[in-house]
């Protein structure tokens, strides 16, 4: 059995605000094997992106993060200092950001880019860190590989621009590899190219895979496991067959009713939504976050909601089956 390369228990990232403290991550356990996918799935704003820039320690000014532990390869992270942090990111934990738009320095070609972090982390030449982006602008299914090298990002389309961040972020090798919203804003085509070149780059390389989205059919195409995030917190998690073949908790339920299935869904058919809009999280939280867009929500749910737990599936609620 592969063994476990990211342990995460009682992580929380709080930030300071003018109207109190802003809880975007509250109190989250998770682990990731070698050679698996765990993606983090939930709405907008509930805590997926925060949840990864903590573990990569790339938290913006004002977000203080804690844990009760977090080991990455039997490192403990909680206690690096900045340089040490800085041997590990991009070397051996790598992350392929939101917009690749954004994250291309528009300044520099393609290739220098995909170069500085290989040349530091290695210490290698100009000619060995070439080379090793060359292959893997080609692994990743560019073609004509050397001219792009010398194109700047504008030069290249959405799609191409997304295969570059996910090249740049497999030049040394890393052992895990966080995703964040990899196929956003890509058509359904390109979007199932990334997708199935993820999953061959796994396979290949043993490489794991935190893949954080909204969207749930990414989600079934890949993941092995799955942690279902609201209001900062996981509120379901386990196998990925699991999740969408017995969802335990309502919020699980809204999210996947509200996805249409080929051959089950029928066409015309209005799908499943969720009333209301995700709850302030600045300040006390007490109780289900759920509740009040929970059509199960009773009196008791104002209290914390009680761990429920079967073989490799959990869930926090007050129904054993929702």
């Amino acid at each position: 059995m592969a063994d476990t390369l990211l342990e995460v228990e009682g992580l929380s990232v709080d930030i300071k605000t003018g109207n109190g403290t802003l809880h975007t991550v509250r109190n989250i356990s998770f682990s990731v094997k070698r050679g698996e996918t765990l993606c983090l799935v939930g709405e907008s704003g509930c805590g997926k992106s925060m949840t990864s820039l903590a573990i990569m320690d790339l938290l913006p000014k004002g977000a203080k993060r804690s844990a009760r532990q977090l080991v990455f390869a039997g490192e403990d992270l909680t206690s690096k200092k900045a340089d040490q942090f800085n041997v590990l990111r991009g070397n051996r934990m790598a992350m392929i950001f939101q917009e690749p738009m954004t994250a291309l320095n528009p300044a520099y070609t393609i290739g220098d880019q995909l170069m500085e972090g290989y040349r530091r982390h290695k210490s290698a030449g100009i000619a060995e860190a070439r080379d090793r982006a060359v292959f893997l602008l080609n692994k990743v299914g560019i073609a004509a590989a050397d001219e792009r090298f010398g194109q700047y990002p504008h030069q290249l389309s959405g799609g191409l621009r997304q295969r570059v961040m996910i090249a740049m972020a497999l030049m040394c090798g890393p052992e895990l590899l966080i995703a964040d919203e990899p196929t956003t804003a890509l058509d359904v085509t390109i979007q199932a190219q990334i997708l199935r070149l993820l999953a061959e780059l796994r396979e290949e390389l043993g490489i794991a895979i935190i893949l954080i989205t909204h969207d749930l059919g990414v989600v079934a195409r890949i993941a092995d496991q799955v942690a279902v995030m609201y209001a900062g917190e996981i509120v379901e998690q386990g196998r990925a067959t699991d999740i969408f073949s017995d969802p335990r908790h309502p919020y699980t339920r809204g999210l996947i009713d509200c996805i249409p299935l080929p051959g089950k869904t029928t066409p015309g058919r209005k799908l499943g939504v969720i009333p209301g809009v995700v709850p302030s999280l600045i300040g006390e939280i007490t109780g289900c976050t759920f509740r009040d867009r929970c059509a199960h929500a009773e009196a008791q749910c104002r209290e914390p909601p009680p761990p429920r737990q079967v073989p490799h599936h959990s869930w926090r609620c007050i129904l054993e089956d929702a």
